[in-house]
């Protein structure tokens, strides 16, 4: 099919009734949708883009394909004749960080945020002039070097890494590495949130770096911190447990099983002055707050952010006793009166189940659970409204009481 002049690209037919999520707005064509007879999806090379029609022939935008994948086509445009060009990514990109520029002058931010901000596949985290992407799919891994210049060019990056190590890209048939696109490659990045300043690793470090997303549910402890003891796990870096020192707490303790995360812990509380009040402690999480609560220690503040326990829908079962065991084991570590934060990534949980593992927890252990506060991603990680998996992120505020 020719899209305008000079622009031929194949067509990818779906088949009857499976345009109704497309034109609700979703971004997204699985591979049970295609009308296979009409189009040969198999014969397509990952990465090709196309334009997507419904089964009677009407067109209902452009998109870039991977017949290996169960998302077999992502929709990036509306119009037929949009390509993937320089202008295209140039405009996408600028759109993109124009407004994470008000909200967060100090250059420090996630800027592109994949489909939310009409680039699916497409991860940029910004640390002032050092910039690292993740391409999920072929069709951005196909245009990465483009969006380096374009990051160069328009946003003066000095520093633009691929860290192209998402299990995700694997669906994708495609390898993982880490190199640099413009520059040469940091060992690790330096970046400022919520007043405080930190450093993450990059090439040996998890995702970009750093997890912007959980910056608005992190104002919420500024207040409570002054005076408090505070229990940081799953600390990575600290970002927890450094800011909740720098507001004044008194004995902060970061629980990790990664020596490096704890060895940046330690060099973020010594940058931030804090060194003083930060311990490590190098465990999981379950033995290391077993052994806490076997030591008899109680915290007015114990923060549990874990990696995602639920991948798959076919986690949920197994995904959700974790949940209710690292909640229960974290509410044993409450002070009467403290406060429990309880986080997810898990796209597969949602909110008002996270809710009810801290209520079940409760009640296990005869304590009464008082919500607060809740908070979701930050405003860097904007949500898609017509694709749920964009928002991803929850955390429940509970102050934990003795049992009414």
């Amino acid at each position: 099919m020719s899209g305008s002049a000079g622009d031929t690209v194949p067509v990818l037919t779906l088949r009857r009734g499976e345009e109704r999520r497309l034109r609700s707005g979703h971004m997204w064509v699985y591979s049970n949708e295609v009308d296979t007879d009409k189009t040969p999806l198999k014969g397509l090379t990952p990465g090709t883009e196309v334009v997507i029609e419904d089964n009677r022939g009407k067109p209902l935008g452009r998109a870039y394909v991977n017949p290996q994948s169960l998302i077999c086509a992502r929709l990036y445009s509306r119009d037929i004749t949009q390509g993937l060009s320089n202008s295209f990514l140039k405009k996408r990109v600028e759109q993109a960080i124009s407004f994470r520029e008000k909200l967060f002058p100090d250059g420090c931010y996630r800027a592109v945020f994949g489909e939310a901000d009409g680039l699916p596949g497409l991860v940029i985290d910004r640390y002032r002039d050092v910039f690292v992407l993740q391409s999920g799919t072929a069709g951005m891994e196909r245009v990465q070097e483009q969006i380096a210049k374009v990051l160069v060019d328009q946003h003066q990056a000095r520093i633009v890494v691929a860290k192209n190590e998402s299990s995700i890209r694997e669906l994708e048939g495609l390898p993982q590495y880490t190199r640099a696109l413009h520059g040469e490659l940091p060992e690790s990045v330096s970046l400022t949130e919520n007043g405080v300043a930190y450093t993450a690793p990059l090439a040996a470090g998890q995702k970009t770096g750093w997890f912007f997303d959980h910056r608005a549910a992190r104002r919420h402890i500024m207040p409570l911190a002054k005076g408090a003891r505070v229990l940081d796990v799953f600390a990575y870096c600290g970002a927890w447990g450094v800011l909740a020192a720098a507001h004044g707490a008194s004995d902060v303790t970061c629980l990790d099983s990664s020596e490096l995360a704890l060895d940046y812990v330690h060099r973020n509380a010594e940058a931030n002055g804090v060194a003083e009040r930060v311990q490590s402690l190098q465990a999981d999480a379950a033995t290391g707050m077993k052994e806490l609560a076997g030591a008899g220690e109680k915290f007015d503040i114990v923060v549990l952010d874990p990696p995602a326990f639920i991948k798959r829908r076919k986690d949920i079962k197994n995904g959700l006793a974790g949940y209710h065991s690292i909640n229960e084991l974290a509410m044993r570590l409450v002070a009467p009166g403290g406060v429990l934060v309880s986080a997810s990534c898990s796209m597969h949980l949602q909110s008002e189940q996270l809710l009810d593992v801290v209520r079940a927890s409760s009640r296990h252990i005869d304590r009464f659970a008082q919500v607060f506060a809740s908070a979701g991603q930050a405003e860097d990680h904007p949500v898609h409204p017509a694709i749920p998996e964009t928002a991803y992120l929850k955390s429940w505020f509970v102050r934990v009481l003795p049992s009414l």
